[in-house]
């Protein structure tokens, strides 16, 4: 399958931001939101995150409701003829993960759905697989597209960390960043989505989607080596459809949380597969404001790439936005601006 489809609008809830062109233009300035939460770290002061400042104080999944929903919303404005006709692709934490936000991704759905004042569509689905989710739901996407099954596909993606039992865990785990423990991740919490359609003349297109694993996993119980096998096998599969190398991409976007792995995936992974002559590719994390945002980060990079695209300050033509998770799932996907 390698279908092309078109970014037609976007929609963003974060800690820097409640809708996308605000969210965007921090992200930018390098401004980010965090601060310090209800939650102690581990040297007995407060734990800084990255909290969405709603006007109510919704808690549980009546807040993951209204984050999704704000940014399903803000994509449906620049495309109101999409109300109705589009099937929703929820990209949600995955099932096992300690603290998760979400109990029964079935009534969430029908919440958000409720509160976006929309039916849910037959074809709308669930992807719960975290960081990478975004980049599963876009394949997804391109084959309802590719059928024609339905005229517009949203991809929504919502998560947070900062619950109680997430960061107990991950505090136990060393994975946060604390005054004792520089490497580790900022919890956060945010909503993104993207409305896909099929290509036209012109746009934001979706051309190389690559799906891989990593065996070397964070948490591989064999202590393997990391190599970056995953994800360079994600580069080359989404090089792959395009018929391009990696010399002639623009830049890239990476859900960098601030551990030390993720950071040396993505170097292995270029190191591996740039060749020849190149101009500098500079690489953008959206954790840098908006701290770790799990399945949100997915829309959220697209989201930030197709902002640049619009205003002009892309730092390239074409991008590659990749995502892993700590059970080693990989994702990376080539997106080009195209004239009219």
């Amino acid at each position: 399958m390698s279908t092309a489809i078109d970014i037609a609008s976007i929609g963003m809830v974060t800690a820097v931001g409640l809708d996308a062109p605000s969210a965007c233009a921090a992200m930018r300035a390098r401004l980010d939101g965090f601060q310090e939460t209800r939650f102690v770290g581990s040297g007995g002061g407060w734990l800084i995150g990255a909290p969405v400042p709603l006007p109510r104080n919704w808690i549980g999944e009546k807040r993951i409701a209204h984050l999704a929903a704000g940014a399903i919303c803000e994509a449906f404005e620049s495309v109101p003829q999409a109300r109705g006709k589009t099937a929703l692709i929820l990209c949600l934490p995955e099932q096992d993960r300690p603290g998760r936000p979400v109990q029964d991704n079935s009534v969430l759905l029908r919440r958000i759905a409720e509160i976006v004042e929309v039916e849910p569509h037959i074809r709308s689905r669930i992807v719960a697989h975290g960081r990478p989710s975004g980049h599963v739901a876009l394949d997804h996407a391109r084959k309802l597209l590719a059928a024609r099954e339905v005229p517009y596909v949203m991809i929504a993606g919502v998560d947070s960390y900062l619950t109680a039992p997430a960061i107990a865990h991950y505090l136990n785990q060393r994975r946060l960043l604390t005054p004792d423990n520089p490497n580790g991740f900022i919890p956060g919490e945010a909503a993104a989505a993207i409305l896909c359609t099929q290509s036209k003349s012109g746009g934001f297109r979706l051309f190389g989607l690559g799906l891989s694993r990593e065996v070397a996993s964070i948490y591989n119980g064999q202590d393997l080596p990391l190599r970056g096998d995953g994800m360079t096998a994600a580069y080359s599969a989404a090089f792959d459809e395009t018929g391009i190398e990696m010399n002639r991409l623009g830049y890239r976007i990476a859900d960098l949380i601030g551990e030390q792995y993720w950071f040396k995936q993505s170097a292995l992974a270029s190191l591996r597969l740039l060749r020849g002559r190149h101009d500098f590719q500079d690489i953008w994390s959206p954790g840098e404001s908006v701290g770790n945002v799990g399945a949100a980060v997915g829309p959220l990079m697209i989201g930030m790439a197709w902002t640049a695209a619009q205003k002009g300050y892309a730092a390239g033509n074409p991008v590659l936005i990749e995502a892993s998770n700590d059970a080693g799932a990989c994702g990376a996907a080539l997106l080009a601006a195209r004239a009219a």
